[in-house]
């Protein structure tokens, strides 16, 4: 007799009722947006509708060009072959044995992981907003972060392209190495899978065996953190205390070290300059 499937709890319902509204909302959201940006581009007012008009119109001609050629239309019957074969090769897949397993973990990884994102998604927003921050402070170095990087990938360029060559070139002496190491390595492969299986039961036995030590050292661990609390806040006042001391020192410090490399530069300026831009003297001796 078949067995009649269970109804979704109240926190399933939920769940769902929750994913659907956030979709709807963005979808909504979407859709306004998108709005708005056709009646700016397509508004009469500033002069721009009549202009994009005309180069949707142009584009489409060209489109419509291009894609009348033999060659496009080629490129499309094999991308249509292609996604029919891929379409063809993986239909068995959603009928296939494995497939019910597959759909469970997934069911179960999505439970498990929901409240897990719900718990950190304060964290990660407020964490994206920091950096967010971050790369804003730091937008003036970027641009030499980014010449340094193309700078450092132009010098390597030739070291990669002559590595490549080398390579190339090889091919034969890699094929031996290849075949050379396969022969070697291929009667300890079933010698290691059992080792590795002895090792995996070893250590789960370990882990099994070490857990309960474990969870008791975290408590008491949690327990004399509690009890220390006050002297780590005190600790923590004292350091930053300190550093606000601290803190009128660095700056004249730091102002100081720079006072003195400017001095020290503009020296160097003066000294080398002369020897750089001095003429060629030729003296002339009477025979």
């Amino acid at each position: 007799m078949a067995t009649i499937p269970t109804l979704p709890s109240r926190d399933a319902v939920l769940r769902m009722a929750r994913g659907t509204t956030d979709i709807t909302g963005q979808l909504l959201d979407t859709v306004q947006n998108i709005t708005r940006i056709a009646i700016n581009t397509l508004d009469p007012r500033d002069g721009s509708g009549a202009e994009a008009l005309r180069v949707l119109r142009r584009t489409t001609a060209e489109l419509a060009e291009a894609s009348a050629s033999p060659q496009a239309q080629e490129a499309f019957y094999r991308v249509v072959d292609t996604l029919t074969r891929l379409g063809t090769s993986a239909s068995p897949l959603a009928v296939h044995p494995v497939s019910e397993p597959a759909q469970a973990l997934l069911a179960a990884l999505g439970d498990s992981l929901l409240p897990v994102l719900d718990a950190v998604e304060p964290a990660v927003e407020e964490c994206a907003a920091v950096l967010g921050e971050l790369v804003e402070a730091m937008s003036p170095l970027l641009p030499a972060a980014a010449g340094l990087a193309a700078g450092t990938l132009l010098a390597l360029a030739p070291v990669i392209r002559a590595a490549a060559e080398v390579l190339r070139d090889s091919t034969p002496e890699l094929r031996r190495i290849a075949d050379a190491l396969t022969t070697a390595l291929a009667p300890l492969l079933p010698l290691q899978a059992a080792l590795a299986e002895r090792a995996a039961a070893a250590g789960a036995g370990v882990v099994r065996t070490a857990l309960p030590p474990l969870a008791d050292l975290t408590e008491a661990a949690a327990e004399a953190t509690k009890a220390a609390r006050p002297v780590l806040v005190a600790g923590e006042e004292l350091l930053v205390a300190g550093l606000e001391q601290l803190q009128p020192l660095l700056l004249s410090t730091a102002s100081r070290a720079g006072r003195v490399a400017r001095e020290a530069a503009v020296r160097v300026s003066a000294a080398v300059s002369p020897a750089g831009e001095g003429g060629v003297v030729v003296a002339v001796t009477p025979v």
